[in-house]
């Protein structure tokens, strides 16, 4: 049985055949989904798919990077007050990207900060995005010693060298999603020594669609193929890649 432990089931993307994406996750041995929240916009329509599948999907609430601006401290509010409405299962997907834009930084990495301390304080996850903010990032991990929590890098893509540096920074696991299907990734030479006690599997559906389907909408189905493909990297069956990266997701998001 596999997790996906970040997938984006609510999106408008999944609007006309969400009963068929579903029931194609089921035959593909999916049991579960981990949805992050991204901000206020889409908070209704999240717990509304989490309603439709209880004990299946599991709601996160996070302000992402991408939606600092002018008015993130309203948006950052709005998870301090609901976070408290009902169970959610991560703070996420949160974190820094300086890839679209680097006009509020400042502001991400005090966002950023602020929602792992309250996710500490909650005894919760946290769900982290990363792009383009290696250096940024790094600080903020420095800055954020002695907050004890539990993160998984989202879409991890990096180095082994990077894996190793994070680790010694806290307690971290990494999602590993269709990237690590592309050819040339850069990522399976890290999953070659990577341990498969740190790894999570992940979609980002409707996003990152893993080879053979690359190009099209992603959808939880597809998790099958980066399950695989980590399998063949490490040279193991793939059975065991999927009781591993479920046991991880269980005991991380507290299933």
């Amino acid at each position: 049985m596999l997790i996906d432990t970040h997938c984006h089931l609510y999106d408008e993307a999944f609007r006309d055949d969400f009963s068929d994406v579903l029931e194609r996750a089921r035959e593909a041995g999916v049991e579960a989904f981990v949805m992050p929240g991204i901000d206020s916009s889409c908070h209704d329509a999240m717990l509304s798919a989490a309603d439709r599948l209880p004990g299946v999907a599991y709601p996160c609430i996070g302000l992402h990077p991408t939606s600092v601006d002018a008015s993130w401290e309203k948006e950052l509010d709005f998870v301090r007050e609901h976070l408290s409405d009902r169970r959610f299962y991560a703070i996420g997907e949160i974190g820094l990207d300086e890839y679209w834009s680097k006009e509020f930084v400042k502001e991400q990495i005090r966002v950023f900060e602020e929602q792992v301390a309250l996710a500490s304080e909650a005894g919760l996850p946290v769900i982290i995005h990363l792009r383009e903010a290696t250096d940024d990032f790094f600080r903020a991990l420095e800055d954020l010693r002695g907050v004890g929590f539990r993160g998984v890098m989202h879409a991890w893509s990096g180095s082994y060298e990077s894996y190793r540096r994070i680790l010694s920074l806290g307690d971290f696991k990494f999602g590993i999603g269709g990237v690590a299907t592309y050819r040339n990734a850069g990522v399976a030479q890290a999953l070659e020594k990577m341990s498969l006690g740190d790894l999570m599997l992940e979609t980002d559906c409707p996003w990152l669609t893993p080879v053979p389907f690359r190009g099209r909408r992603n959808e939880p189905s597809y998790i099958r193929f980066t399950a695989e493909k980590i399998a063949q990297i490490k040279d193991m069956p793939v059975d065991d890649v999927a009781s591993a990266t479920t046991s991880n997701a269980r005991e991380f998001f507290n299933l």
